[in-house]
């Protein structure tokens, strides 16, 4: 698929773009509207492919929860008895899908206590209709963001079968909002990772937990702010490791997104994680 049309639809999905207007530029650029429309399968997410880990895989446990008052999501448990380190995982900005559900079961079956937040809750939760949950992120504040965040970890770091040690991993909206919850100096954020995450401003001070970020070097919107993050990262003597994928597209994580998805570079970035994971959290 052309480029031009992946930087459309990333424009789309980022609130750069209504719908009306999307399609109609897809369609410019398609030729018609019959290619437009046989663009659209590729480019939308395809959930029929989100149970990587099955849902009643006979090594976990999982079950929608609220772990903190308003702090409502899917936690999934190893089931062998023992004790987990907790990772909190942050969805894209669609809210909590069936993709971002099958990356927490992952993330247990590795051995973590794994909690995906909803972060649509305040708003009555994520609806199954993908456009109107990207219309509800552009009501959540970002300080209500970060506060969500810190109860979530907060919550994490008692939680039964837990060690006390908490990371935390997002993608897109996520990754930034590790980022931000990273700059605010949570004690009990022991790891963050960020998949393609906005960069904060200010606050890189403050940070005390080893970072991980993960780029895609034709993400250019996500880029122009590398530098600037791993110049100040670097000045301030923070912990991270930070690495561009080559030729791969923002969200080349997520294996529902066919246009996007780049299983070579997702591979490699999800062994980084969880080794990283086991590193500053077991």
């Amino acid at each position: 698929m052309e480029q031009k049309i992946i930087d459309l639809f990333d424009r789309y999905t980022h609130g750069g773009l209504n719908r009306r207007d999307f399609l109609e530029r897809l369609t410019l650029l398609a030729g018609s509207t019959a290619a437009a429309t046989a663009l659209l399968p590729a480019l939308e997410n395809n959930y029929a492919h989100a149970e990587v880990v099955a849902e009643n895989d006979p090594d976990i446990v999982a079950e929608m929860v609220e772990i903190a008052p308003g702090i409502k999501g899917y936690l999934v448990r190893p089931k062998a008895a023992g004790t987990y380190p907790a990772v909190l995982v942050i969805h894209e900005n669609r809210g909590l899908n069936p993709h971002i559900k099958d990356v927490t079961r992952r993330v247990a079956k590795e051995g973590f206590i794994a909690f995906g937040a909803d972060y649509l809750t305040p708003l009555g939760g994520t609806p199954a209709d993908e456009e109107k949950a990207r219309e509800m992120f552009k009501e959540l504040k970002p300080d209500a963001v970060v506060a969500f965040s810190t109860a979530a970890v907060d919550a994490l770091a008692k939680i039964q079968g837990g060690n006390g040690k908490v990371g935390a991993v997002g993608f897109c909206w996520g990754g930034g909002a590790v980022n931000a919850l990273a700059v605010t100096g949570d004690p009990n954020l022991k790891a963050g990772v960020s998949y393609y995450g906005m960069q904060p401003k200010d606050g890189v001070a403050k940070i005390t937990a080893p970072l991980m970020l993960h780029f895609a070097s034709l993400d250019e919107r996500i880029n122009a702010g590398i530098k600037d993050y791993e110049v100040a990262l670097t000045a301030d003597g923070k912990v991270f490791e930070a690495f561009v994928y080559d030729g791969v597209n923002h969200a080349f994580n997520n294996d529902t997104n066919a246009a996007r998805y780049n299983k070579e570079a997702a591979d490699l970035a999800w062994g980084r994680t969880i080794g990283f994971f086991r590193k500053y959290l077991t």
